[in-house]
């Protein structure tokens, strides 16, 4: 399993444009963020350059342009979320899913397709063999 780095929430929101637009340039992402949160192109590039740093996005110069840098995501999305909910689970449960999901449903009411499909994942873990 590839080393997921600790990717703060703001960075979360910069790995999203990267995610939803790999090989981004530099200044897509810097409007996209200005429009979705209202940041400054200063806080977009600290924290794009703060992600390259971390190894969770790559950049390379874009192809005719001496300033423009397309960046793009070195972790996937499905990797990401995975790692944190398995940083969720043993932080708050010792990395058991039975008092999680009681105490998750303990305050929602679900319905029979939500809990057909929480069946057929259930038998779907039971009948993997690679675990």
């Amino acid at each position: 399993m590839i080393k997921i780095p600790p990717i703060t929430d703001a960075e979360l929101e910069v790995m999203r444009v990267l995610w939803a637009s790999p090989n981004c340039p530099s200044s897509e992402v810097v409007k996209q963020l200005a429009e979705q949160v209202g940041w400054s192109p200063n806080t977009t590039r600290t924290l794009l350059n703060r992600l390259v740093q971390k190894e969770a996005a790559g950049t390379t110069q874009e192809e005719g342009s001496k300033r423009n840098f397309l960046f793009y995501p070195l972790i996937s999305e499905q990797e990401y979320l995975k790692s944190e909910t398995k940083s969720f689970m043993k932080k708050l449960y010792g990395g058991a899913l039975k008092p999680m999901l009681a105490n998750f449903l303990q305050d929602k009411k679900l319905n029979e397709k939500e809990i057909d499909d929480l069946k057929a994942l259930f038998d779907e873990s039971r009948n993997n063999d690679d675990r």
